[in-house]
């Protein structure tokens, strides 16, 4: 491991920005129960921060959906890995995600979900690539930060399973 990395967003940074989306989603949802999907791998750092910040009654439940296997590039399959453990039906539903660039994943699993009747989907994302997007479909309510389309590492993204323990969200440098 001997890469060099650049610091792109601090820990203090990341936590400020989570409790400002933290707060947003506690008004939002104000006197409504919640229920947050966690995108493992890479969601479960965010989720959990997320989480600890929203004062709602609460529920968590956890899907691992893949695109990219060990690469870089999406690989635009999309492969549902873990599925939920209990029901959607009537909930009001927040996905959470680490980061959402093409949105094809995204797109997919919300087709899935909608098919179980949930009450509500909501999408919210620690880190957004907008100008990466080829799905117009998804449309994200809740976004900490929006980042240039470099390939980001930190906060549980991470480069073939290593760096997502980093505290904080950076760029691998070319050497």
């Amino acid at each position: 491991m001997d890469d060099k990395i650049r610091i792109l967003l601090s820990e203090e940074e990341v936590a400020k920005r989570v409790k400002e989306v933290a707060d947003e989603v506690s008004r939002d949802y104000k006197g409504k129960p919640l229920h947050l999907i966690c995108i493992l791998k890479g969601g479960i750092f965010f989720t959990c921060e997320l989480a600890k910040r929203i004062d709602l009654p609460l529920t968590m439940d956890f899907m691992s959906v893949s695109s990219y296997g060990s690469g870089t590039v999406s690989s635009g399959i999309v492969k549902i890995t873990k599925d939920l453990d209990d029901p959607i039906e009537g909930k009001d539903v927040l996905i959470v995600e680490d980061i959402i660039d093409s949105g094809n994943t995204l797109a997919y699993l919300i087709e899935v979900l909608k098919q179980r009747n949930p009450n509500s989907i909501e999408l919210c994302t620690l880190l957004d690539k907008p100008e990466r997007r080829v799905k117009d479909s998804v449309k994200v309510k809740y976004t900490c930060f929006t980042v240039p389309d470099q390939f980001i590492i930190g906060y549980g993204l991470d480069y073939d399973q290593i760096y997502r323990n980093l505290p904080y969200i950076g760029v691998i440098e070319q050497q």
